[in-house]
């Protein structure tokens, strides 16, 4: 099979996940920056959000992609280590700008996975799976996010911890939108630079977005 055999085509998995998974996170970028808008608001999304059956379709798609952008990833950087040592894929030479992240993009991604898992638990589980089962998993109702937003980020350190994973994210994402995009044509000299900036500017208003939320809570704003 072409998509498993051929690099191209397990390029073209990787992208395809990958931008995916980037349109998700801009998704949530935006519903979550709503809870230091109007809390209440945020209260409206959850509750659109919650155990509807559309919202599990969507996160029961979400998780098959992760899963296999995962897999793919791992794959992907096992076999190019056999086969060029310390060397990544998909790197140029000429983007300079890149390297570190490019050779890195396991180190990033195993610290983003490890945080996604902290991140599931304190939000998913505890609320969307809360709801979905009828379990209490907390102190506050499923459908009331903003005020178990409030309290997990009351933490500083949590928020400091928040943070750095965010700064691992916009390194992978920067590097992983630059390379899906590279990887589906735009890659030419006029395109190449292009794409750079685009996964730029993407990777970090996404970013930005969810950083405003440990942000607002460590200045005290939502005291």
């Amino acid at each position: 099979m072409w998509l498993i055999d051929s690099s191209i085509g397990r390029k073209f998995i990787m992208s395809i996940t990958g931008v995916f998974l980037v349109l998700f996170l801009m998704f949530h970028s935006i519903m979550n920056i709503v809870v230091i808008i109007s809390p209440e608001g945020y209260n409206m999304i959850c509750e659109f959000l919650g155990a509807n059956w559309y919202a599990l379709v969507g996160t029961s798609v979400l998780a098959g992609g992760f899963v296999v952008h995962i897999l793919y990833a791992l794959y992907l950087t096992s076999k190019n280590m056999r086969a060029r040592g310390t060397e990544r894929y998909a790197v140029s030479k000429n983007q300079k700008s890149v390297d570190w992240s490019s050779q890195n993009m396991l180190v990033l991604g195993a610290i983003v996975l490890g945080f996604l898992a902290l991140h599931l638990y304190n939000f998913w589980f505890k609320m969307q799976f809360a709801e979905i089962t009828g379990i209490e998993t907390g102190l506050f109702n499923p459908q009331n996010g903003a005020a178990y937003v409030a309290d997990l980020f009351s933490s500083w350190i949590y928020c400091v911890v928040y943070i750095v994973w965010l700064a691992a994210l916009w390194f992978h994402l920067t590097h992983g939108v630059w390379s899906a995009l590279q990887s589906i044509g735009l890659n030419n000299k006029t395109w190449l630079p292009r794409v750079k900036v685009i996964s730029n500017v993407i990777s970090t208003i996404v970013i930005l977005m969810f950083m405003s939320i440990p942000v607002y809570y460590l200045l005290g704003c939502g005291a």
